[in-house]
């Protein structure tokens, strides 16, 4: 049997980091695993080709139950199941969310938490286009980018932003959030830059790294309470490999939290129920689940006298992901003291749901709120490993979700009707220019709504009796087990969720590193 100092389960936005950095010492050995397949499909690196990703074999296609606030349909959740994780198939939107979520994660007891101890995370991971600054790096590995040729339309939509009073912003991860501005991408020399093109590539040659995909891991393997490695399944064969210090769960926020339950960590009566043998009683293992959802407000384009490039123009030589090139972040209630309440993706194409384009040309902005109130849960099929996560979103379970929705609805009728858009501006099908009450615009909220692909909170950091893991990101009532991926966020951040979880990466190594130190410490002092 194959033995490690570590063993990393998820090669996606977090695990990718977590195993640069933990093979950073030429002693420390690490085991990568990764159910999905080594990142080779050429449509990866294609930004433009993005929107194409989720349902194809890079994706694990969940969906979500009949979602009781949505007329019972199920959600589809895309996940991906390649080397880099979701990162390899997202829309490479780089966004760390506010100021004010990570003090708030702090507030709640995570020590070490705060902006200002996680601003220093997000800077060592970025190699930022634009130079260094006070919030921004250009040490790292991650390069961020500006889209290279925004269309016309996405200019215009700033244009109008600002014409109905809003700021332009040009650095969404700087100074301030609020306001309007084209977005940066994880993008490098025109290419998709994952987490593993970033974090993998540069390191393939460490003889102490050892990455394997196609590996399904089925269980963790423990003596007592203590971890000592895991089980895993590759081409119908089970295999163990055994850990010397700790084994790093990264496998994100729907599949973290099945593998501690199929692995006896979780509701104690659950699990007995499910005939899983318990480890440890953890009861909030897979709740807190929350997700940003989105809603679509489109106009088809007018043809004639418009010119073609004020929409097309999208080649594979620009760095655009086609889906979304502007954005703006605003506070409906008007408290700049806390964070925007509503995010917004513009992007010159026609769509009302993901995987359906309607035809002809067109533009889309996405309505999402920052932090909705929707809370909802992973849990089991069945024991067996090989049997998708039962997932309940739960959007739109709180009325007022509903109402800044149609707010945010109604504030982008008022942009798209500035002059901005005079020009080409054409019918409004989604919701539809006869969609005009609070009534009407509900019931095409509920139908239409779709996730946001930013699923986190599942194994949440904290030191109330449903957190999961400690602030050092350490499995309650175990040792040698830590969770190190956006299923720890206590609460949802405002914005995207890539970023912050590569910042998870970088500091939960950290800690890994410091905890090495302590122990070696230790054993030193006791030598002497």
């Amino acid at each position: 049997m194959t033995q490690y100092d570590y063993i990393v389960i998820g090669a996606g936005s977090a695990g990718c980091v977590v195993a640069n950095r933990m093979t950073e010492d030429g002693e420390t050995t690490v085991l990568l695993l990764e159910a999905g397949n080594p990142d080779t499909k050429p449509e990866i690196q294609i930004p433009l080709e993005s929107p194409n990703l989720p349902r194809s074999e890079l994706d694990w296609g969940y969906f979500s139950q009949p979602e009781p606030y949505l007329n019972n349909r199920k959600i589809f959740c895309p996940r991906g199941k390649v080397l880099g994780g979701s990162s390899s198939i997202n829309s490479m939107i780089y966004i760390r969310g506010n100021h004010h979520d990570y003090d708030h994660w702090q507030s709640l007891g995570n020590s070490g938490w705060s902006y200002q101890d996680v601003l220093p995370y997000f800077k060592k991971s970025e190699n930022q286009q634009r130079g260094v600054d006070a919030y921004h790096g250009v040490d790292g590995e991650l390069s961020v980018t500006d889209i290279q040729a925004p269309t016309v339309a996405s200019q215009r939509f700033i244009e109008a932003a600002v014409a109905i009073g809003y700021n332009h912003n040009p650095d969404f991860n700087g100074i301030q959030q609020e306001g309007a501005g084209i977005y940066q991408l994880t993008v490098k020399d025109g290419k998709r830059h994952s987490a593993a093109a970033a974090f993998l590539v540069p390191i393939l040659q460490r003889p102490n790294l050892t990455i394997t995909t196609g590996a399904l891991v089925t269980r963790l393997l423990f003596e007592g309470n203590r971890t000592v490695g895991v089980e895993y399944m590759q081409h119908d064969q089970l295999h163990q490999a055994k850990v010397n210090k700790e084994v790093i769960l990264s496998a994100g926020a729907l599949d973290s939290p099945k593998l501690l339950m199929l692995s006896g960590i979780g509701d104690a009566k659950y699990l007995q129920a499910m005939g899983i043998p318990v480890v440890i009683d953890l009861p909030g293992v897979g709740q807190n689940l929350q997700d940003h959802f989105l809603v679509p407000v489109a106009h088809q384009l007018i043809t004639n006298p418009v010119p073609h490039q004020v929409i097309a123009g999208l080649d594979p030589a620009t760095t655009s992901n086609g889906n979304a090139e502007a954005g703006l972040f605003l506070h409906t209630e008007g408290n700049l003291d806390t964070a925007p309440d509503l995010q917004f993706f513009f992007g010159p194409i026609l769509w009302i749901s993901p995987g359906q384009t309607l035809s002809g040309l067109g533009f889309t902005v996405t309505v999402s709120l920052t932090h909705p109130q929707n809370i909802g849960s992973v849990s089991l099929l069945s024991p067996d490993p090989k049997d998708p996560p039962i997932i309940q979103m739960n959007f739109l379970q709180s009325q007022s979700d509903v109402e800044k929705v149609i707010k945010g609805i109604q504030i982008m009728r008022q942009l798209f009707d500035t002059s901005a858009f005079d020009e080409f501006r054409g019918e409004e099908v989604a919701p539809g220019a006869e969609v005009i009450s609070n009534q009407a615009l509900e019931a095409y909220i509920r139908e239409f709504c779709v996730t946001g692909y930013h699923p986190v909170g599942t194994c949440k950091m904290g030191t109330d009796p449903m957190a999961v893991v400690d602030p050092e990101l350490r499995v309650r009532g175990v040792t040698g087990l830590r969770v190190i991926d956006a299923s720890i966020m206590p609460t949802l951040v405002g914005g995207n969720t890539n970023a912050p979880t590569i910042m998870i990466g970088e500091k939960g190594a950290d800690l890994i590193k410091a905890a090495l130190r302590v122990s070696q410490q230790a054993a030193s002092a006791m030598a002497k």
